[in-house]
């Protein structure tokens, strides 16, 4: 695999593909600036919150935290939440603004992982999950554990 093709996940966001159904996946490049890649190298970086606003055809990335490091410059003025602009093609951006105003869907920010040397997101058109849904999934998730469980026991006796 050559190294523009190695991918490694930075942070994701778990609670967003447990209250929302995943309908259609995008990757976004991120318009970061230098302190922020170096506290992404660093692990200072958390979307548990974070979801993305479309404004005047072009998408952002809203409550992204990142921490800046204790040896930052005091002549950059850090702002861990500041809000980022995703980078994304004209077809895709149409394709999202089309879905998020005509099917009530939400896009959803879903994970943050290296592509080469540049950090890209994927982001995500999410429709909400009802309780009973959660409840659903979460039955369907530990059944099929327990039919794994089974397998395994039977493998070995």
């Amino acid at each position: 695999m050559s190294k523009e093709t190695q991918q490694s996940m930075i942070a994701q966001n778990r609670k967003a593909r447990h209250d929302y159904t995943i309908e259609q996946t995008f990757e976004a490049g991120i318009q970061l600036e230098g302190w922020e890649v170096k506290s992404i190298r660093a692990n200072k970086v958390q979307i548990v919150d974070c979801y993305v606003v479309l404004k005047h055809g072009e998408a952002f990335l809203i409550g992204c935290s990142i921490q800046p490091l204790q040896t930052a410059s005091t002549h950059v003025e850090t702002d861990p939440l500041r809000t980022r602009k995703l980078l994304l093609n004209r077809k895709e951006l149409d394709r999202i603004v089309s879905a998020v105003e005509q099917r009530g869907n939400a896009c959803v920010a879903l994970s943050l992982q290296w592509k080469g040397h540049v950090v890209k997101a994927t982001i995500g058109l999410a429709k909400g999950k009802k309780n009973h849904d959660k409840r659903d999934t979460e039955k369907a998730r530990d059944a099929a554990k327990q039919i794994e469980q089974a397998t395994k026991m039977a493998r070995k006796g």
